[in-house]
């Protein structure tokens, strides 16, 4: 647990300071002002996902670096493929690495639901888990 502290730790530090970058345009408690119960949420279901599968928590972490990668934090790591395009989910340097993607959909439906219509990203959801 001493090294997931770290890791979230340093994940936090990481994003505020990209709040700095972006002059301020990032709030950390945006969440806690338009849907209080999305945080928690979230949080509850990575433990639950975790409890299952200790590797779980590395996963999703790894999933999260995979998404802000190639062009920023933006959940473009859940992509699914179209007859047009291949999306970085099952691109070549993804397949067998990533994964957690269905705790992902756990978190977005339950997170859609307790907020009452108003939408959490994915994106977010990403960042949140990879930070926490």
């Amino acid at each position: 647990m001493a090294s997931l502290s770290f890791l979230s730790s340093y994940l936090i530090l990481l994003l505020a300071s990209f709040g700095v970058l972006a002059k301020g345009q990032l709030d950390p408690c945006f969440y806690d002002k338009v849907c209080p119960k999305a945080l928690p949420t979230i949080k509850s279901i990575v433990e639950d996902a975790i409890k299952q599968e200790a590797r779980m928590g590395a996963s999703l972490l790894r999933l999260h670096f995979h998404d802000c990668f190639v062009n920023g934090c933006d959940g473009s790591i859940l992509l699914d493929d179209t007859p047009t395009f291949t999306g970085e989910k099952n691109a070549a340097p993804n397949i067998n690495s990533v994964r957690g993607f269905e705790v992902i959909d756990r978190i977005k439906s339950a997170v859609d639901s307790v907020c009452g219509g108003y939408v959490v990203s994915c994106a977010d959801i990403v960042a949140v888990r990879g930070s926490s």
